[in-house]
């Protein structure tokens, strides 16, 4: 059995789970998922549940100490290197030793490269359908995107602003970045882009953003409805994402080999925090 650790937002947490996913069915085995820390205070909900994911809740009896709970039995747990053996994300980027990894793993980081899963790209494609069916609203909007040249555009602001040490290690996209990379997919279409815009701060889009082509402003799915706004994206022609594993996943998950993404190529605003492997070979990195 493998155990992931789930924790952060959506995006964090389907990237937990691919690479999860990916080593349990190397070896053949289950994947288990340690949500234990949405038991406590935390400002993101378990979100995989809306997905036709494989794995399944880890038990008590299966999961390591945790520290806050029992120092003295964690301690334990990492001395004696007890089963599951425990495999921290060392760097951001690709760690090369989860290739040798063996099972009876309890998976600790964030994962944040396809290079776990690419290997089983449609497993994770499949797992991550969304089958919680969609509002009225949202179900007329799936029919539109469906027939209009379509951009999704993602801008994340929350505590990337509002948090000083959030914004010190992210930072945000400027509206210089989000202009250029409009104007660099619309001249390859052959029809007016109809840009559709996703962002945890719509009225700030309303007010800030300026296009030379229509543009929506998504803002009728809170954040207990994100996984909507994950699906409109994915039904997007192209996009534009923001530093956000959000948006990264909601480009991700359009199927078409046509698609063009563009992404900021600074993943960070902290130069001593590197992800080299953030990037899909196909995506466009803009400054």
């Amino acid at each position: 059995m493998i155990i992931t650790q789930i924790n952060g937002g959506l995006g964090n947490q389907m990237f937990q789970y691919a690479a999860g996913r990916a080593l349990a069915l190397r070896h053949g085995v289950e994947l288990a998922l340690d949500t234990r820390v949405f038991d406590g205070g935390t400002q993101f909900g378990f979100g995989l549940g809306h997905f036709a994911h494989a794995a399944r809740q880890g038990l008590a009896a299966e999961m390591p100490p945790e520290r806050r709970q029992n120092r003295l039995r964690y301690l334990i747990w990492r001395g004696l290197r007890l089963k599951p053996h425990l495999f921290r994300e060392n760097g951001l980027s690709y760690n090369t030793g989860f290739d040798d990894l063996e099972d009876g793993v309890y998976l600790k980081g964030y994962w944040q490269s396809e290079r776990y899963f690419k290997a089983i790209e449609a497993t994770i494609r499949d797992d991550f359908r969304i089958v919680t069916a969609p509002s009225p609203e949202n179900a007329a909007l799936l029919s539109e995107l469906a027939q209009m040249p379509t951009i999704s555009l993602h801008i994340r602001r929350g505590d990337y602003v509002n948090n000083s040490r959030t914004n010190a290690t992210h930072g945000t996209c400027t509206l210089e970045y989000y202009a250029r990379a409009v104007e660099l997919i619309a001249g390859k279409m052959t029809e007016k882009p109809v840009i559709f815009t996703f962002s945890d701060d719509p009225a700030w889009v309303r007010e800030n953003l300026v296009l030379p082509y229509e543009m929506r402003v998504m803002e009728h799915n809170d954040s207990d409805h994100n996984y909507e706004d994950l699906r409109l994206m994915s039904a997007c022609r192209h996009h534009i994402i923001a530093n956000s594993s959000f948006s990264w996943w909601g480009a991700w998950l359009n199927p078409s080999p046509d698609k063009i993404v563009v992404s900021p190529a600074r993943w960070f605003a902290d130069p001593q925090m590197i992800n080299d492997d953030i990037w899909p070979d196909s995506w466009v990195r803009l400054t």
